[in-house]
């Protein structure tokens, strides 16, 4: 289909109309973001959701919402705070953006989440549709949204060439999620588009029976949903290969943190090595030196681009000639068996997980 998709006022107005009648009929209406809603409400359940399941974000938006109540509590929390409660979400950028949005929120807008559009987008982390969605669904503001189920919506709905990766994709979507969101209702309609992308118009095996747009899609009437969104072309993940070194000393172990930017940036892992036999030359920098090796389980972790094979090395140390190792301030002993409020990477909470195992034995 071409790129120019005209749609009259009189198509727009019964769309929107089905929408919202599904919605107040079927939408979603008691998720925990939904109850009390504010701005910054909204904004953390919005960052929480890229990428992850309904399911999966409720426990870890209550507790973070306990612990951060509002955006002054949020910018005043220590970064390792925060990151610990991200801790098993994933794409730990987004708790990073969130910790900085809500200091520039409190720098520029006397800790009062900013209702302008544009305000919105420049803080960190924010894009156009969750600025959208946060002040629509709010606020009851006039923006549309287009997160990917949206997209797929209206791709299939419309027979929207293209992928996600696509620029011209997105492009070609905004003027159709501008001509149908309604003013009256938007709040509604926008979490229903959500809804509707996640429940019913899902990537595979649409429930287009019970799809309140099912007379209008396009894609239903030709048969084609299973080609819309077209699929991005695939590569092939590369693989790389790393040692996990585990310093222990009695109880404890020795973490890093990771640099901001970057792989895991901001949390705290296992010193990261090439090989095994650069532990020793690894250790001694520490002032360690290795009484017995044992070789964990290994594992394999998926990031977005690429797969990490991971050799974790517990190593039995003595400290040389003093009682304190030359540890940066990057780096912290931890007590194995204690709970703690640092943020970790998923990797090192699997670790963990065993040494526990082997301690318990």
């Amino acid at each position: 289909m071409t790129d120019q998709i005209t749609i009259s006022a009189q198509s727009a107005k019964a769309f929107g109309n089905d929408i919202l009648t599904w919605y107040h009929k079927e939408g979603r209406k008691h998720l925990p973001w939904q109850q009390n809603k504010t701005p910054y409400r909204v904004w953390i359940s919005e960052i929480m959701l890229q990428q992850t399941q309904v399911t999966t974000v409720i426990p870890y938006y209550e507790r973070f919402m306990a612990s951060f109540p509002d955006v002054k509590a949020l910018a005043q929390a220590d970064e390792d705070n925060v990151l610990h409660h991200w801790t098993g979400l994933g794409y730990y950028a987004r708790a990073r953006n969130l910790h900085k949005a809500a200091k520039q929120i409190v720098a520029e807008h006397g800790g009062e989440f900013p209702t302008e559009i544009e305000q919105v987008i420049a803080l960190p982390g924010i894009g156009r549709s969750t600025a959208g969605a946060i002040l629509s669904l709010s606020l009851g503001q006039h923006h549309p949204i287009l997160d990917g189920n949206v997209k797929r919506v209206l791709a299939r709905c419309y027979l929207v060439e293209g992928h996600n990766a696509q620029a011209k994709y997105e492009k070609a979507l905004w003027p159709i999620a501008e001509k149908l969101t309604p003013a009256d209702g938007v709040q509604f309609f926008n979490q229903a588009m959500m809804d509707m992308g996640a429940t019913i118009c899902t990537r595979s095996k649409p429930k287009c029976d019970i799809c309140p747009i099912e007379q209008v899609c396009l894609a239903n009437a030709t048969g084609e949903q299973a080609n819309f969104p077209q699929k991005k072309p695939k590569k092939e993940t590369p693989v790389k290969q790393c040692v996990m070194i585990i310093p222990k000393v009695g109880e404890q172990v020795l973490l890093e943190k990771r640099p901001p930017s970057g792989i895991w940036g901001g949390l705290w892992c296992f010193l990261e090595t090439d090989c095994q036999s650069q532990i020793p030359a690894t250790l001694d920098k520490l002032g360690l030196t290795s009484i017995k090796t044992t070789k964990l389980t290994e594992f394999r972790h998926t990031f977005s681009h690429f797969h990490l094979d991971i050799t974790p090395v517990l190593v039995d140390c003595k400290h040389e000639q003093s009682n304190t190792v030359n540890e940066p301030s990057t780096h912290t002993w931890l007590t194995i068996s204690q709970e703690t409020a640092l943020g970790f990477a998923a990797s090192t909470v699997k670790i963990l997980g065993e040494i526990k195992d082997l301690e318990a034995i």
